[in-house]
């Protein structure tokens, strides 16, 4: 019996302990994840069954080692401090610094999300939390400018909290507050925006604090004023009092001297009286011995100072209308000489314009008889050139070895210089066969202008018949067809003088 009673209290002891260390109580603020083989199912825990893990919140539940595993995941509050960096509509860089209250859901479904993803990881859940927020925070300030951050942090706080609602959700997670904290300004556009305001505050608080100071002035004025006023009327009245004591008193003290007083001020009046009688008497004499020389002197000085002033006007006035005179035939004259100049130099330009043009009149007649002249003297020589020509041509139909021979007689001269003209460029000239060597030398020059008479015959010979030939000439010879000299007028030939 002992037997048995021992091993049913080692048995009951044995379960005991078994049981406490099977048995798991979720806290009120924690859910335990239990995951394994189950040996019950709770209708109730559908969204668990579905996830393939129990999900137990507020009571117990017998954990059997080695079959299932629990592990506890928190529901307490959680803080994620954001500190970001945005920038808002206007371009403007802000810091936006502010704090965001959550936690685990109570739901099964929140439950269920947070322990996949952060049940191993549930320090790190302040930091997904704060890149969800910042990645949404810099997404709405974005699309506000700084005025709405200052004004409005509740929209902000609406639509930060309204844009990350749904991936809150599906972490698991739930936000119990969403507090902006502190707007940072690094370039200073929010103290900008505030100094007009601060200024017209301080402005309002000046203008304020002299109105005060102005009216307690004037009241500590008048205050003043009025006691100043007070003492004034207490010390009249003091010293009213004071002098009629006084008064009251030197008389009594001066009784005696005051008889004495009137007694000298009776013989001071008599002595003035003597005084003023003196000086009436000096008066008098001044008057007389004085004043009237003095005024007769004075009216005297004045009476010649004023006729001197008189007859200075009257010299100054004569002098006046003498130069007013004077300008005045002045200007008469020159504008007489100047009429009788530019009388002048009309006549003058007119007689030299009849000049010019009397000029220009002979020269023009004189230009138109000079060329009359000179157009009938070519003319003139023209026909005698004309008729010299004609002559010419006569005689060479007649007799054209004579013309030719006569011509060549003419310019035989030039000739034989022209062909000895090299022999001027010669400095020595040496003769190897003596003088018959220089004889021919001469004969060949000589035998050029006979060469030259040849062609000029065999040229005239083959001319056509009535035709005038060419017949070239020496430099300095006549022009063909003009009469050689010597030749006959009537066409007969007579032999040139040699």
């Amino acid at each position: 019996m002992m037997i048995i009673l021992i091993s049913v209290a080692v048995g009951a002891v044995l379960a005991v302990a078994l049981f406490k260390l099977m048995w798991r109580v979720a806290e009120p603020n924690e859910a335990l994840i239990i995951s394994g083989m189950r040996a019950y199912k709770d209708p109730n825990d559908a969204v668990a069954e579905s996830l393939g893990f129990k999900i137990v919140t507020g009571k117990g539940v017998l954990v059997p080692p080695g079959v299932q595993t629990v592990r506890r995941m928190s529901l307490d509050l959680r803080a994620a401090q954001l500190g970001i960096e945005c920038v808002t509509q206007q371009g403007i860089p802000v810091g936006v610094r502010g704090v965001v209250i959550f936690k685990v859901g109570d739901d099964y479904a929140s439950i269920a999300n947070a322990a996949r993803r952060f049940l191993d990881q549930q320090d790190k859940m302040d930091t997904r939390v704060h890149n969800v927020f910042a990645g949404h925070l810099r997404a709405i300030v974005g699309q506000l400018t700084v005025e709405d951050l200052i004004r409005d942090r509740e929209k902000l706080t609406q639509l930060t909290r309204a844009s990350s609602g749904t991936e809150m959700e599906k972490l698991g997670l739930i936000v119990d507050s969403l507090q902006v904290q502190e707007i940072d300004d690094p370039t200073g556009y929010i103290r900008n925006l505030g100094r007009p305001h601060v200024a017209t505050v301080a402005a309002q608080a000046r203008i304020a604090e002299a109105e005060a100071d102005r009216e307690a002035t004037e009241q500590e004025q008048i205050a003043m004023a009025l006691k100043a006023e007070a003492n004034r009327n207490s010390s009249i009245k003091q010293s009213g009092f004071q002098a009629e004591v006084d008064e009251a008193s030197a008389r009594a003290t001066q009784a005696g001297p005051l008889a004495e007083a009137t007694a000298h001020q009776q013989v001071v009046v008599e002595q003035t009286k003597v005084a003023q009688l003196e000086a009436e008497l000096e008066e008098q004499r001044l008057q007389v011995s004085v004043r009237k020389p003095a005024d007769a002197r004075a009216y005297e000085q004045t009476t010649l100072a004023r006729a001197t002033r008189d007859a200075q006007i009257s010299s100054a006035e004569a002098a006046a209308r003498q130069i007013e005179l004077a300008a005045a035939a002045d200007a008469t004259r020159v504008r007489t000489e100047a009429d009788a100049r530019a009388q002048q130099v009309r006549v003058l330009a007119t007689a030299e314009a009849a000049s010019t043009r009397a000029i220009g009149d002979a020269d023009a007649h004189a230009k138109r008889a000079v060329g009359s002249a000179e157009g009938d003297a070519m003319r003139a020589r023209g026909l005698a050139e004309a008729e010299a020509i004609k002559a010419r041509a006569d005689a060479l139909a007649v007799n054209q070895d004579a013309v030719i021979g006569q011509q060549l007689a003419e310019q035989w001269p030039a000739i034989v210089e022209a062909a000895a003209k090299p022999f001027g460029a010669v400095d020595q000239l040496i003769v190897l066969n003596g003088a018959a060597g220089l004889g021919e030398v001469l004969t060949q020059a000589l035998s050029q202008g006979a060469a030259g008479l040849q062609l000029a015959r065999s040229l005239l010979s083959s001319g056509t018949p009535g035709s005038t030939p060419a017949v070239p000439t020496a430099p300095g010879a006549p022009a063909p067809g003009a009469p050689a000299p010597g030749a006959p007028v009537n066409g007969t030939a007579k032999p040139a003088d040699r």
